[in-house]
């Protein structure tokens, strides 16, 4: 989704050292997010300031770094997240074009800390950025992967277009039909992305159900879930490796289209060599 207004952010200190000064693997994993900002951008996907990063970093935050003062005032986060207590995230800043996050990404994006209450939220470096206002929906998604031990730290939401058309085809809105023929169209498909695509039906973006029916989305195991004429929100345990996996799904989706395209349907490969697939690469069911 295109990114809302102000989230009521106050202060204005600039830090004079970036805190990706700091730490050497934070300032890793934000190039990351830069590279892949970059990607969606040049792919087509992030037209204007659409879509977003949240990446959780508190693996990468030093003592240094956790003593540093807040550059903003206590942001409500709407909820209390109680499994996010001591969590660092950088997070795409709201109005933010994923172009600009790509050449300099603590201008366009920043970090942040929850608050003890896991009921708000500071901003602590470089500069008084507010997070995408889709944040609080991010943060549920975070709170549900660390209550289930997952190891997935970021998540992304992007609007990839050749996905984003199967969803005004009602055919491919049925449980796993978009997934099947997303897999039938090359074998890296599956092998790549081995759960397939969750759907969850058009709600309003950025709203609680939308965060909810995502939440539900992952937890019937997938890690791509495509929101019905929106995009796609994707989970992983870095923000190349949830890149890759929409990746793989659009050039899918681009196939089956281009097949489309040239006058007839593409007939994709047998359950029987899909299946193969899956006891070769020992993929899940």
């Amino acid at each position: 989704m295109t990114d809302g207004g102000s989230n009521g952010i106050t202060g204005n200190r600039q830090m004079k050292e970036s805190i990706l000064e700091m730490s050497a693997d934070l300032a890793w994993t934000v190039g990351q997010v830069a590279e892949a900002a970059g990607y969606l951008w040049q792919k087509g996907w992030a037209e204007r300031n659409g879509g977003n990063i949240t990446v959780n970093v508190t693996e990468h935050i030093t003592d240094d770094i956790r003593r540093l003062p807040s550059i903003s005032g206590r942001i409500p986060l709407g909820s209390v997240l109680p499994h996010l207590r001591g969590c660092w995230f950088y997070c795409k800043g709201t109005q933010k074009r994923m172009r600009d996050l790509a050449r300099n990404p603590m201008e366009n994006g920043s970090v942040i800390r929850i608050a003890d209450d896991c009921a708000h939220y500071e901003i602590v470096a470089d500069a008084p950025v507010a997070p995408t206002s889709e944040l609080p929906s991010h943060l549920a998604v975070h709170d549900y992967l660390l209550a289930k031990g997952s190891p997935y730290r970021a998540s992304l939401h992007t609007h990839p277009t050749g996905l984003v058309a199967l969803t005004h085809c009602s055919r491919f809105l049925e449980k796993d039909a978009a997934t099947g023929m997303l897999w039938s169209m090359i074998p890296e498909t599956k092998a790549f992305c081995p759960r397939g695509l969750g759907i969850v039906p058009y709600m309003l973006p950025g709203s609680k159900e939308l965060a909810r029916a995502t939440i539900q989305a992952i937890d019937d195991d997938y890690d791509v879930v495509m929101w019905e004429k929106h995009g796609v929100f994707a989970v992983d345990t870095d923000i190349m490796s949830a890149f890759d996996q929409v990746d793989v799904l659009e050039k899918s989706a681009q196939i089956y289209m281009a097949g489309r395209n040239m006058g007839f349907i593409p007939e994709g490969m047998t359950d029987a060599q899909m299946q193969e697939i899956s006891d070769v690469f020992g993929l899940p069911k």
